[in-house]
């Protein structure tokens, strides 16, 4: 059994405009099946595709198995059986060995910038960079399966308010 631990947070947008960092690559992930004890996903990259079946969060815990597919089925399962996309720019940046995912999301969930960090395990020490502010990996409105059913632009403004 694969075990995922990850931690999510939002991305201060002038912290992290102002970073110099690299190219980003551009993600479509469509979702064949969001309940409550999973998801599984298409995602498709400028070269790659994959399937990935995720299983309930539990603690930052979670099941997760991944494996390539060809790109033109992984096309042809978004456009004939998903319920929905999400869209966005993944980069990818070391931080005192550490790496952090940022993912800046377009479309209806356009102004959204999180970042992710995978663990070893659940109680593993690092230290937060700059550009990271409040976590938010129990808040379940920030996963990407739940972003296709709820996207940011239907709660920003409750999210802005709060701060």
């Amino acid at each position: 059994m694969s075990k995922e631990i990850e931690r999510k947070f939002i991305v201060d947008k002038e912290k992290w405009n102002s970073l110099e960092k690299p190219a980003g690559l551009h993600y479509t992930q469509g979702y064949l099946c969001v309940d409550a004890e999973k998801s599984i996903r298409i995602r498709i990259t400028d070269s790659k595709s994959f399937i990935t079946i995720k299983g309930k969060l539990k603690k930052a815990t979670r099941e997760e198995y991944e494996y390539d597919i060809p790109v033109e089925d992984a096309k042809q399962m978004i456009e004939n059986l998903s319920i929905g996309s999400i869209f966005k720019i993944r980069f990818t940046i070391n931080v005192e060995k550490k790496l952090w995912v940022v993912d800046e999301f377009l479309g209806k969930n356009e102004d959204l910038l999180l970042a992710e960090i995978e663990l070893k395990n659940v109680d593993e020490q690092f230290t937060l960079p700059e550009w990271v502010g409040k976590e938010v990996t129990d808040d379940d409105r920030y996963y990407n399966a739940n972003l296709v059913s709820n996207p940011y632009e239907n709660w920003k403004h409750e999210e802005e308010n709060s701060v």
